[in-house]
């Protein structure tokens, strides 16, 4: 067994290291890199170097925890102001939108594979949920930058959407091992059990999440001891909510939700610590999961499997989602893109080992289905999120160019942070803009020399520039250290030809451009408080407001939240749909009209 124990460490670090190696190719050629880890784990497999690996109890032990971090780190990045604004749509989607992808893709599968209905149900489950660790690598480490809503309903979503999944996936299993006998008593527990479940777990992740919050505070720590602490914490939380019979990754997600927005003691600190160890957590989860399979078994399935993933991928996710956002005002492109970037992974795998670790006569069947469903949608939408974005015309253009800054956090509450700039070719500062006079430099550091600001002259190129300034207004320092960003006639048609000032009173808008559908109402307001009033109190960079003719559009807004430019767009000039179908509530609710009209003419 000692004999063991060096080849063991000598393997998996040496895989850990490809995985690290190979990702910087991923990055330059595109490809997903979660699909990267997992090839990796297949290569070094039975079929690959002939690494046996078959212990579907650990895989899932290993999987569980890897994506417990995940979804801690998710929530804990996921801001407040978003949530709000994506909540309602992202739980539809959460819930309902995968009960009824769960279900279309079990009519498929009864019909491709002939599975029993149960049997086909549960494999509809299993590959029913959108993955979280897939979605937040993409759109995040991908550097897309799509509108706030857009990105913030996918995060949501994907983040939440795990306790539909596994409760759906659990369910199904106990129906079919029950057998017909007791498959009655099953299905009246199953309302019951789901709101217990989700209700434990919300309730519970609300009350770690503070817990967590206010014992950072009151307990004080060596620094590197801080971000240990915590997400030690966040596991016990994880282990402890699915021991009382909620759901753990529920939990676990909504105190990292709340942790993340409450001003938490050593949040860079920590923020770093999650960083690096969610990268670790989804390599090893990823290789883990390679290993555990064997592509030999996938070649009598993998024509059929395709099929069914093809299906999941053009029909079932997106009627799934086009039904669940019908209520919510989303346009055709938004609600095409959210249906695209329905990604598959280490989830649904890990679930395809449930039916397996139970004995299920067909489990190894679902698990490679999985596998191969999972694979498909990496290869399918993974490389082609970036293209979809941008032909649907939803890519937000890039406001500021390159900025080379890092931050370090003050100990205790400081109400300011230790920001170091890099000035950058062609920034504003360089060319000679003033600092503002909140911003307090201290020192700049010149060819290896350190100098006081106020001795260091004028900003040359490559110099390092240390501040000390309030976090919220970090953003508007980032412009001044920033390369500029060539604008182009798109920025134009996105943000709007002309600009407005959002002070202006509402009333000269009306009168200028005879604006005829806003309410009596909103007559005294500024154009500011009236799209705020519209976004439901929150407004991003590319938020649209529709006012009869014209939309209105946040081209930019404060530290503290609030508009600060307004473009003004002709309605007609929106880009039309890229896709005959997904027809949004509001153009249903027209076609209604004019039909009803119609008939009444006739």
């Amino acid at each position: 067994m000692l004999d063991l124990i060096f080849p063991v460490f000598l393997i998996g670090s040496g895989l850990v290291l490809a995985s690290v190696m190979t990702s910087a190719l991923a990055f330059r050629y595109g490809a997903p890199l979660l699909l990267v880890f997992l090839s990796i784990g297949l290569l070094a497999g039975e079929d690959g170097l002939g690494i046996r690996y078959d212990d579907a109890n650990s895989a899932y032990l290993i999987g569980s925890l890897a994506l417990a971090v995940i979804l801690f780190d998710s929530g804990f990045d996921t801001k407040l102001r978003s949530f709000r604004q994506a909540a309602a749509p992202a739980v539809t989607l959460a819930t309902l939108g995968v009960l009824l992808t769960a279900a279309l893709v079990g009519v498929f599968a009864h019909f491709i594979f002939g599975l029993p209905r149960l049997e086909a149900f549960l494999l509809g489950a299993i590959v029913g949920s959108t993955d979280a660790a897939a979605v937040f690598f993409l759109l995040r480490v991908g550097g897309i930058t799509l509108r706030d809503q857009v990105r913030s309903t996918l995060e949501v979503e994907s983040g939440s959407n795990d306790p539909m999944a596994i409760f759906l996936t659990v369910v199904l299993l106990e129906l079919i091992l029950a057998g017909e006998a007791a498959a009655a008593k099953v299905w009246q527990d199953l309302a019951a059990g789901f709101a217990i479940q989700m209700g434990i777990g919300a309730v519970m992740g609300f009350a770690g999440g503070y817990a967590l919050v206010a014992a950072a505070k009151r307990i004080t720590l060596e620094g590197a001891l801080y971000p240990i602490g915590v997400l030690s914490a966040a596991v016990c939380l994880f282990g402890f909510v699915g021991m009382v019979g909620g759901s753990g990754f529920l939990a676990v997600y909504v105190a990292g939700l709340v942790a993340g927005n409450s001003g938490i003691t050593g949040y860079m600190g920590l923020r770093r610590f999650l960083e690096g160890l969610t990268w670790m957590a989804q390599i090893a989860m990823f290789l883990t999961l390679g290993l555990l399979a064997t592509p030999s078994q996938f070649l009598d399935i993998a024509l059929p499997a395709v099929a069914l993933a093809v299906a999941l991928t053009l029909f079932c996710r997106p009627m799934a989602v086009w039904l669940c956002l019908l209520p919510f005002g989303y346009q055709r492109n938004e609600t095409a893109f959210i249906a695209w970037v329905g990604l598959r992974g280490a989830v649904s795998i890990l679930l395809g080992i449930i039916p397996l670790a139970a004995g299920l006569p067909d489990g190894q069947l679902l698990f490679n289905i999985a596998y191969i469903i999972v694979l498909t949608s990496l290869l399918l939408q993974g490389w082609t999120i970036r293209p979809m974005a941008r032909w649907l015309g939803l890519i937000v253009p890039v406001r500021i160019g390159p900025v080379e800054r890092v931050g370090l956090e003050l100990p205790g509450r400081a109400d300011h942070e230790l920001i170091v700039y890099r000035v950058v070719r062609e920034s504003p500062v360089l060319l000679g803009e003033r600092l503002p006079r909140w911003a307090r430099p201290s020192l700049v550091v010149r060819d290896g020399r350190s100098m006081r600001y106020q001795y260091a002259g004028r900003l040359q190129e490559d110099d390092l520039v240390y501040m000390f300034v309030a976090p919220q207004y970090i953003h508007l320092l980032d412009r001044l250290f920033a390369s500029p960003a060539k604008l182009t006639v798109d920025d134009a048609d996105f943000f709007g030809k002309f600009v407005l000032d959002p002070r202006q009173p509402l009333i000269d808008l009306i009168n200028a451009y005879g604006l005829r559908s806003i309410p009596d109402r909103h007559l005294d307001q500024s154009i500011a408080d009236f799209m705020l009033q519209r976004l439901g109190g929150t407004a991003e960079v590319g938020d649209r407001v529709t006012c009869g003719e014209v939309d209105l559009i946040v081209r930019d807004v404060t530290g503290a939240g609030e508009i600060d430019r307004v473009g003004l767009s002709f309605a007609q000039e929106e880009g039309p749909s890229r896709l005959p179908l997904f027809l949004s509530g509001k153009e249903i609710r027209v076609w209604l009209r004019e039909r009803l009209a119609r008939g009444r003419k006739t």
